[in-house]
């Protein structure tokens, strides 16, 4: 989640498609965080009392969802980080003290996420493999892309493996064998302010070894997004219709396939020793049903609608933190404490009156101002100042017209 230096008047370091993506990503990111903010059942499909609609609702967000939107953002993370060294390229500046002054502004932002809001947070992972990403910055975009399979492939071989090794020397885990520890969490979820923050320190550390666990997986999409930017994928392809349909038609029939067996694994019918198996076959297939959704997105929203879109992408950062607030206020003791108290469908259907909302503030605010609060913090924080006001930002998609993109 980042922002491209943007330019003047009509920003030409901007990528209005990329925009466009990262606003439709905010979906997704929330239906996943939601669920598991919202229940400690979440990984396993619900709880011993969840209705056939919560169920098949849980089954859904696994197959389409889990595991693909937040391969989107680490693309566009990738592909980002190629736009800000160019532009600090045209400014004359050094790149390396902005991108390291980024990554701990973005290190800073998700610690305090993590502690005060959501342990699950990403941006931690995310500063971290922008070093490595810093080091690879020369790579040509064949070899990036190289590297980045090699490393989908070993992750999925390391998962496959542990995962076929629990199937077969464990006992199977169910909703009710998992109900002391449901309990524990319960309780605490729903007790107060000091309450939640000791349980998100508990988990804290859980928390951050998934994120090592999947870290090649974010890299190797950080690698993708380089080699698309270094190439102008976007800017080249990114009204190319019958390009778009060529990648949905090859690619869509194995996402899906690899979500199916995903949620099998992880929501039923098979228990929860699957649920590493189900996710070695999403590691392979995800970034299939990923890129199929991208060039769907590009292929099909156009005018009005890519201009909202963008708007919430322009604010992406922004929209994130909020969407954990919102949730913490709903399922925590920091509010109303509806921890484990609502069904999967419900929840769902808040995340996308939320969304909604989202969309809704953030085209109102990006047509006043050129960034959201949390980007606003962050560039200052990249530039060692404040950025120079610049009054109302022009829009990233004008109504009627695909969204935009600079001149090569």
């Amino acid at each position: 989640m980042t922002e491209e230096e943007p330019r003047r008047g009509e920003e030409p370091g901007r990528v209005g498609e990329l925009d466009v993506l990262r606003g439709f990503a905010l979906l997704g990111i929330l239906l996943v965080n939601a669920q598991m903010t919202a229940s400690p059942y979440a990984s396993l499909g619900g709880g011993p009392t969840a209705s056939g609609a919560d169920r098949a609702v849980a089954w859904a967000v696994t197959a389409l969802a889990s595991g693909k939107f937040y391969l989107l953002f680490s693309f566009l993370f990738g592909y980002g980080f190629v736009l800000q060294r160019r532009s600090a390229h045209r400014a004359g500046t050094a790149f390396a003290p902005r991108h390291l002054r980024r990554v701990l502004g973005l290190f800073g932002l998700g610690l305090l996420h993590a502690v005060l809001l959501y342990p699950g947070d990403i941006l931690m992972t995310y500063a971290a493999l922008a070093l490595v990403l810093y080091g690879l910055r020369d790579l040509a975009p064949r070899t990036a892309l190289r590297l980045a399979a090699g490393l989908v492939l070993a992750l999925t071989v390391l998962l496959l493996g542990y995962g076929l090794l629990t199937v077969a020397v464990t006992e199977p885990v169910t909703p009710a064998a998992y109900a002391p520890h449901a309990a524990r969490a319960v309780a605490a979820y729903r007790g107060s302010a000091l309450s939640v923050l000791g349980v998100h320190l508990r988990e804290l550390p859980a928390m951050l070894r998934a994120d090592l666990t999947y870290a090649p997986d974010m890299l190797a999409a950080f690698l993708a997004g380089l080699a698309a930017a270094k190439t102008r994928l976007v800017e080249r392809r990114g009204r190319d219709a019958r390009w778009l349909r060529a990648v949905i038609v090859r690619w869509l029939p194995v996402g899906l396939a690899g979500g199916v067996v995903t949620a099998c694994c992880a929501n039923g019918p098979l228990d929860g020793r699957w649920f590493l198996v189900g996710h070695a076959v999403d590691v392979l297939t995800a970034p299939a049903l990923t890129a199929s959704y991208a060039c769907g997105l590009l292929l099909l929203v156009r005018g009005r609608a890519a201009e909202v879109l963008a708007a919430a992408g322009r604010a992406a950062l922004t929209n994130y933190l909020t969407q954990s607030l919102v949730l913490a206020l709903v399922f925590t003791g920091y509010g109303l404490g509806r921890y484990d108290r609502t069904g999967t469908a419900a929840v769902t259907a808040g995340c996308l009156v939320l969304y909604g909302l989202q969309l809704a503030v953030s085209r109102a605010l990006l047509s006043r101002t050129r960034y959201g609060p949390a980007e606003l913090l962050l560039r200052t924080i990249t530039l060692a100042r404040r950025p120079a006001p610049s009054g109302c930002a022009s829009p990233a998609v004008p109504p009627g017209s695909p969204a935009p993109r600079p001149v090569p």
